[in-house]
């Protein structure tokens, strides 16, 4: 059986919900997919094996030579920039 928890408001209390499910189970895989505070492991606690560092790129501009015209968020592949 697969069981997700999913809103995409933050707040409504998925990984509560995701929690007591998987501490009410079993044989359970629990993976905590949220990308701006995956916490689940706050309240499993579990037996940490293995770590692997993740780098993530941000752009940076240099305001002195911008010119505003909006090539670099045209380009940028995250879609990480927006010309305001």
């Amino acid at each position: 059986m697969i069981i997700a928890v999913a809103s995409g408001k933050g707040g409504t209390g998925k990984t509560t919900i995701a929690v007591g499910l998987a501490l009410s189970l079993e044989k359970v895989q629990f993976l905590d997919c949220d990308v701006e505070e995956p916490n689940a492991h706050i309240f499993l606690k579990p037996e940490i094996t293995h770590t692997q560092g993740v780098n993530i790129p941000v752009p940076k501009i240099n305001e002195d030579r911008c010119s505003y015209c909006g090539k670099c968020a045209k380009v940028c592949a995250y879609n990480a920039i927006a010309v305001i």
